[in-house]
């Protein structure tokens, strides 16, 4: 009897940041590729998670995302054990273990960061199997050498600065600049 395909889910949470797709792609392209896996992206984070909206992902619907800004999954900001709901603020962890178990999924991968964290542990901590992916402009999370986006978003800044030194020496000025991160 052949073994059953593992069923895996995706999601990107948070903030926008660098990377995403590729890192969407990465992973689908070795659990699809490399072990046979099912994928499937919940569309909007943790809020399509909530809402169980999702679409199948294959190797052609990964293919020509790398250049593509943003995420193809979407995003959002949301809690686990408060979302906003209608009127009211509800703890949805029981409706997305329902959710996954419901969908068959044997695993979940959250790509955000530190809020994203915090969710992902309290889905583990009721006891779904998930990995979290960090990834952050700030490279900010606990016990992580790097996370996805710090490096573009500091090439990017510091390229920008770089221009903006040569016009403020042209013109005998003074450019105060503010980033994110």
């Amino acid at each position: 009897m052949a073994k059953k395909a593992k069923r895996v889910g995706i999601l990107t949470a948070g903030g926008d940041s660098p990377g995403l797709n590729a890192a969407i792609r990465g992973f689908g392209k070795a659990a699809i590729g490399h072990h046979g896996m099912e994928l499937v992206g919940f569309q909007d984070g943790i809020r399509g998670l909530a809402e169980n909206r999702y679409v199948e992902l294959d190797s052609s619907s990964l293919s020509g995302i790398l250049t593509v800004g943003g995420t193809i999954l979407g995003t959002s900001r949301d809690k686990v054990h408060k979302m906003r709901v209608g009127d009211e603020t509800k703890d949805m962890i029981p409706t997305i273990i329902e959710n996954c178990e419901k969908d068959g999924l044997d695993g979940l991968v959250c790509i955000g960061g530190g809020g994203t964290a915090k969710n992902a542990n309290r889905l583990a901590q009721a006891g779904l199997n998930v990995i979290h992916l960090p990834k952050t402009i700030d490279n900010d999370i606990a016990h992580t050498e790097t996370s996805f986006g710090f490096s573009t978003a500091l090439g990017i800044a510091t390229e920008a600065i770089d221009r903006l030194h040569s016009t403020a020496h042209s013109h005998h000025r003074v450019i105060v600049v503010e980033i994110m991160g």
